[in-house]
């Protein structure tokens, strides 16, 4: 039997288009279908798998159990498909879209990645910088820059870098409470968001019982970027990692009253999904980005 007739696949993405969107109209205007011929080949795939894929409901569908363990083995299969024809036309112009957390891409990222386009100047870049999680099966990334414990079912991760963190401030705000001589007396300053756990896993650390976090007027920045910037500008005391501000340290900006540093076991990651793995632009992104960060491979 020939493998049209056995797997519809006009059908297959049509429903990856459906699940990944979660709308049939939606899957349609991607795919310049009617809702009704989306709708049709929704029922085609149906009766060929024999189990209903979707819950109609008014205005709104939802993937059954079926739909939701087929969903993510057809976006793979097509990911694959995709790759192999773009590896047999050489095709390794297309772009690279990078997804990062905000502040790995403006303090590493955003200073390091000319060194990849010198490396490939066939392969353009388009980065995209937020901290919420993206799915690869419903938003465009060929890579993304996570912070976590590099676990996501589905995707191949790398560790980039480890992540420990640490109050810093200006030393002109140090100096204006007479200097930091023990961990309390950071409480005499303005708290950059107090409600940042980290606070509370260094305090803790460095012998501080009842720092009255909760008590403190609430800034969030909503990156840790941000955060550092309002601390070189006096704003308050920030926790941050060090190893982003290397200019700000040199040039006397920022300091580190103390040793002490703490992780929380959420580091950066490099991940993607498995199925695109031999990708040519994901591969040669993958080895840049390790060989920057881990130049000796550890």
């Amino acid at each position: 039997m020939k493998m049209s007739k056995q797997f519809p696949l006009n059908a297959l993405k049509v429903f990856e288009a459906a699940a990944r969107l979660g709308s049939f109209t939606k899957a349609g205007e991607e795919l310049g279908m009617t809702q009704t011929a989306v709708s049709y080949q929704i029922k085609l795939i149906e009766e060929n798998v024999g189990e209903p894929l979707f819950l109609r409901r008014t205005r709104q569908i939802a993937l059954t159990d079926v739909g939701q363990r087929l969903a993510p083995k057809v976006t793979e299969a097509f990911e694959m498909l995709q790759d192999a024809v773009s590896s047999a036309r050489g095709d390794v112009d297309a772009a690279l879209i990078i997804h990062s957390t905000a502040t790995f891409a403006s303090q590493w990222l955003a200073r390091n990645i000319g060194g990849f386009q010198l490396a490939h100047p066939n392969i353009a870049v388009r980065l995209t910088a937020s901290d919420q999680m993206i799915s690869f099966g419903k938003e465009a990334a060929d890579v993304a820059i996570r912070s976590g414990a590099g676990s996501w079912p589905g995707l191949d991760s790398y560790p980039l870098m480890r992540v420990e963190f640490t109050p810093m401030l200006s030393p002109a705000l140090a100096e204006s409470i007479g200097g930091i001589h023990e961990p309390r007396d950071l409480l005499k300053l303005r708290i950059i968001d107090p409600t940042d756990p980290w606070w509370t896993l260094w305090f803790a650390a460095a012998g501080v019982s009842e720092p009255d976090l909760a008590g403190r007027p609430t800034s969030r920045l909503g990156a840790q970027t941000f955060e550092a910037r309002a601390a070189v500008a006096g704003q308050g005391v920030a926790i941050l990692t060090p190893e982003f501000y290397p200019d700000d340290i040199a040039l006397g900006r920022l300091y580190q009253p103390f040793e002490l540093r703490c992780s929380d076991g959420c580091d950066y990651w490099l991940a993607y999904p498995h199925a695109r793995r031999n990708t040519p632009k994901i591969r040669a992104f993958r080895d840049w980005i390790l060989s920057e960060l881990n130049p000796d491979g550890a």
